[in-house]
């Protein structure tokens, strides 16, 4: 049912070249047409160089072999073979251009759905397990399915025309190949059957390999930090030896479908090869028997009948593997996508930065809430500070506002409008967001700059990287503005990554700001410069933000004090340690001796 399933989906995307699939197969059937034909030609040779069995039409006598009849024919062998090769490049190239358009429109499908779904999802999947999918499940689709476009449709009309042309020269040797042909069917379809699963499983584990490289290589400095080197070979060594196991479990079986198709194909050809010869000796059952040219085109024509049969079992075998990778390719697809914007969703140009929460409940696992009753009120310009301990739910804050996640009760409202009314696009636009953990792309230095302003001016970039005093270590870097960095940053240091995040929102001017320990890994005299940077960048406009350090949260027009997702306390600095109360506590703790 699966693979039905999969086959429907997989047919939807080559519907879009049904021309070039029609063409494909009209030239398999003159390149098999070339291929039938040029067995008859020889036999025609044979049987002029056979003494007394040279047709009566011949200008010569029967005990003559006609040598200028012989070399003319050939010659058209010569040429139909070289047509019908030519022809079959031709099919070559469509059938490759075919099956490289459907995996490239199937990759940019499950690209486009992959930036489609909700962060729920992609939270809680294995980075390296959707990689494999998008690259290597369909590379080895892309190889399945160009198999099945070369060989399938050919070998089945091989087998048509050859069966049509033995019939034509003998009936009863051609039932002979009928009745014991199939079998080799019948053993290729239950070895496939079987090999589906393991197939499946083999691309799973392939996925889970590649997710355990991700990680180790994504995290090494963690790793030879912590002198992990041992358990992280060890566990790659575990999914490897699976791995290994699963493919030559599939392998194994897979290859018994070519053996087994040749032992009974080669019983076949023994069996035309008998009866022919004595149909030639003796003559056949209902007539005056065959030639010896005949005969050799009988024999040619078994191999061509039976040879399809191999080649079939060889790609349904692929076509298993294919379409089990293919499966999993579209069970990324068929993942929900998250909710899309109203249709009179409201576009947020220009926006003052009024933010209200009424009673806002959110949960990551339905039955265990972290967030409940959630109330705040910010007025356009505020500066929002948002402190409490480790999990209190203060990213979760954050990933509320800029709709990450939805609120699963309650609002939030962004100038009077709740944000699920509002595009996300223009919702995230009027925010500029600088997270402890620094995301960079591969690129130049102004590439990662520029991000949320592509049309900026050279003056404007330098600009921005002075407020934030990045520029002087980027004069410093071997070309300037133009150096190319990877998405780790290379040999940028953590606080120098960062510092380039600050200049993208220095750069875009954006009417809120979000600053979740935006200068955590900045040193102390540079962190004062980039604080009076920002505070001349937050005049005017509603700023959150997020802080461990309470000292650098102290001029907050509002700090919102949270524990158990829940505000428990909020006011300014003074009158919350005037209060004596949570916060307080948690303030002063920072001048307490260990």
């Amino acid at each position: 049912m699966k693979n039905k399933d999969t086959l429907r989906k997989v047919l939807r995307y080559i519907k879009k070249y049904i021309w070039l699939l029609i063409l494909s197969m009209l030239l398999a059937l003159l390149t098999v047409a070339g291929a039938l034909y040029i067995p008859i030609i020889i036999g025609q040779a044979i049987d002029l160089l056979v003494p007394g069995k040279a047709p009566v039409s011949s200008s010569v006598t029967q005990n003559t072999v006609d040598l200028a009849a012989v070399l003319s024919l050939l010659i058209q062998v010569g040429a139909v073979a070289g047509i019908t090769a030519l022809l079959q490049w031709l099919m070559g190239a469509i059938n490759n251009r075919i099956a490289f358009n459907v995996v490239r429109d199937l990759r940019n499908d499950v690209f486009r759905h992959i930036e489609e779904l909700p962060l729920s999802y992609l939270d809680t999947q294995s980075t390296g397990d959707i990689v494999s999918r998008v690259i290597s499940d369909a590379d080895q689709f892309a190889d399945g399915l160009l198999l099945g476009f070369s060989q399938l449709f050919t070998g089945v009309v091989t087998i048509l025309g050859t069966l049509v042309f033995m019939l034509m020269l003998d009936p009863w040797i051609t039932l002979a190949v009928v009745v014991l042909t199939p079998v080799s069917l019948f053993v290729a379809r239950f070895i496939s059957n079987r090999t589906y699963s393991m197939f499946k499983k083999r691309s799973e584990t392939l996925g889970e390999q590649t997710a355990c490289i991700d990680e180790t290589i994504g995290n090494q400095k963690t790793v030879k930090a912590f002198c992990r080197e041992e358990e992280a070979a060890a566990k790659f060594e575990e999914i490897n030896e699976r791995l290994e196991k699963c493919s030559l479990r599939a392998t194994f079986f897979s290859s018994l479908t070519n053996p087994s198709t040749r032992f009974v194909n080669s019983l076949v050809y023994a069996a035309v090869g008998l009866f022919g010869a004595l149909s030639v000796i003796d003559g056949g059952i209902t007539g005056p028997g065959i030639t010896v040219g005949e005969l050799s085109c009988f024999l040619s024509y078994a191999n061509q009948y039976t040879k399809p049969f191999n080649e079939i079992s060889g790609v349904v075998t692929e076509l298993q593997n294919a379409f089990a990778c293919a499966a999993r390719i579209f069970e990324l697809i068929g993942e929900p996508p998250q909710s899309p914007d109203p249709e009179n969703a409201l576009v947020l140009t220009d926006a003052k930065g009024s933010i209200k929460a009424e009673n806002v409940c959110f949960s990551y696992v339905p039955d265990r809430r972290l967030i409940e009753n959630f109330n705040i009120d910010i007025k356009p310009g505020q500066k929002v500070a948002v402190v409490g301990p480790t999990g209190c739910g203060k990213t979760t804050f954050i990933n509320l506002l800029m709709r990450f996640y939805d609120v699963t009760g309650g609002a939030i409202y962004a100038d009077g409008t709740d944000i699920r009314n509002i595009t996300r696009r223009s919702l995230r636009s009027s925010y500029g967001m600088v997270l402890q953990e620094t995301r960079l792309i591969t690129g130049t230095v102004r590439d990662n700059i520029v991000m949320g302003k592509p049309d900026a001016t050279d003056e404007e970039v330098i600009a921005a990287a002075k407020a934030s005093h990045a520029h002087s270590f980027i004069k410093r870097l071997p070309r300037g503005y133009d150096t190319p960095i990877g998405e780790d940053g290379g040999t940028l240091s953590q606080g120098q990554k960062q510092l380039l995040c600050i200049t993208r929102i220095m750069l875009c001017q954006p009417p809120m700001l979000i600053l979740d320990e935006a200068t955590s890994s900045i040193d102390t005299r540079t962190e004062l410069k980039i604080q009076d940077a920002f505070t001349k960048l937050m005049k005017g406009r509603t700023s959150f933000i997020v802080a461990h350090r309470l000292s650098t949260i102290r001029d907050a027009d509002v700090i919102l004090v949270m524990n158990n997702g829940s505000i428990i306390e909020q006011g300014t600095h003074e009158s919350l340690l005037a209060d004596g109360g949570f916060y307080a506590d948690l303030y002063n703790s920072q001048f307490e001796s260990f």
